[in-house]
């Protein structure tokens, strides 16, 4: 059923070896590669130059052939303005979730299988599908449902958890299968070392090497304000603007011993709420609220009012059990078993039940943070 694959070749060696592994089974293969940010506009400082000359390199080595696909428009529209919006309003995004729902598991997909008229798409993830690496038990009329890699510790369902399943469908995770090791190990076995050697990209690569802080002021005009005190009340520093802080950040702030964190961020005075000490109970909550969930298949609240799974808002952190019910805005309270530091508005907590990827949604805040607006409000009185 499935022939004519296209693979998002990124200059990377997991793309790499998925596309050698696809063309080893005898799939009909065509390597694309994603140009998402224009880094003339950043003084060469992105990575698109030497990432396009290794994906050349890559597909020389195959035997494919490689296009590239021009997305900067699309990746400014659906990515880069919504991440700028956030960190405006207070919130910090995850540009890396909408990257993948908005551009690669959709305008590249649609791209593939409509322009291209290629049959699927395979992408370098570390992700497993029901449908198997290789979709070779895809069922027209049945739903596919997302599940964690065989390598745990790079496993990347946590960033696919906001595709939609349309495309997800249609996607072929070849590397799942592999732990990250044995895929460097086969990329040095076919003659791959210069990519099998690379260094790993880390970050987000319209920021690339530069500092957060000095990057956003590029583009958010800077608002000055107070650090406070949760406990006291009293000012205990200054800042630049609260959208080049997040909560759970340290500051540093040379006036005192014991370093302070942002707990919360108040938009109406532009305050930055921080308490003393990284254990201090205002950065810790067992209750977040969330907006409307995106659900891979089926919505597991369809028939009932609530229902157990694992929780986590960062993709290298553990699972956490907790309860999940639907609230009447459609959003979601999950009430986690243990409580966790730092839960921030803006981010996205991940749902599993066992291997399987649920969904996401996206967090606007805690029980705890509440707590702590209503703690500096009566301060104000």
């Amino acid at each position: 059923m499935f022939r004519k694959i296209i693979v998002g070749i990124s200059g990377g060696v997991d793309s790499a070896v998925c596309a050698h592994l696809l063309k080893e089974k005898g799939f009909s293969v065509l390597g694309v590669f994603m140009r998402n940010w224009d880094e003339l506009d950043e003084t060469g400082r992105c990575s698109g130059e030497k990432d396009l000359a290794d994906a050349n390199y890559v597909c020389n080595k195959i035997g494919i052939d490689l296009i590239e696909v021009n997305f900067v428009k699309e990746y400014w529209n659906n990515v880069f303005t919504n991440f700028l919006e956030d960190y405006q309003n207070g919130l910090t995004p995850n540009p890396d979730i909408l990257c993948n729902r908005h551009i690669k598991f959709d305008h590249f997909y649609k791209y593939a299988l409509e322009k291209l008229e290629f049959d699927a798409i395979a992408m370098g993830h570390y992700a497993r599908t029901s449908f198997g690496p290789y979709l070779e038990n895809y069922k027209p009329n049945k739903d596919v449902h997302l599940l964690q890699a065989k390598d745990s510790f790079k496993d990347q369902t946590f960033f696919l958890s906001n595709i939609r399943q349309k495309a997800l469908r249609k996607t072929m995770f070849p590397i799942g299968e592999y732990t990250k090791g044995e895929i460097k190990s086969i990329a040095k076995n076919i003659g791959l070392h210069r990519v099998a050697l690379k260094k790993e990209s880390t970050g987000i690569c319209f920021i690339g090497n530069r500092n957060f802080k000095d990057f956003i002021k590029e583009y958010i005009h800077s608002k000055p304000g107070d650090f406070i005190d949760i406990d006291t009340g009293k000012v205990v520093g200054h800042h630049e603007g609260f959208h080049q802080w997040t909560v759970g950040q340290r500051c540093r702030l040379h006036s005192y011993l014991k370093p302070y964190f942002v707990a919360a961020k108040d938009e109406l005075t532009n305050s930055i709420l921080v308490a003393y000490g990284t254990d201090h109970p205002a950065l810790y909550s067992n209750l977040v609220y969330t907006q409307n969930p995106s659900w891979i298949s089926s919505d597991p609240l369809k028939d009932r009012n609530q229902f157990r799974c694992q929780f986590r808002f960062q993709h290298t952190k553990p699972l956490v059990d907790c309860t999940v019910e639907k609230l009447n805005d459609g959003g979601l309270q999950v009430s986690l078993d243990k409580p966790l530091r730092a839960l921030t508005p803006g981010q996205y907590g991940v749902l599993y039940l066992g291997t399987e990827c649920l969904g996401c949604a996206r967090i606007m805040t805690s029980e705890q943070m509440k707590n702590n607006f209503k703690q500096f409000a009566s301060m104000q009185i």
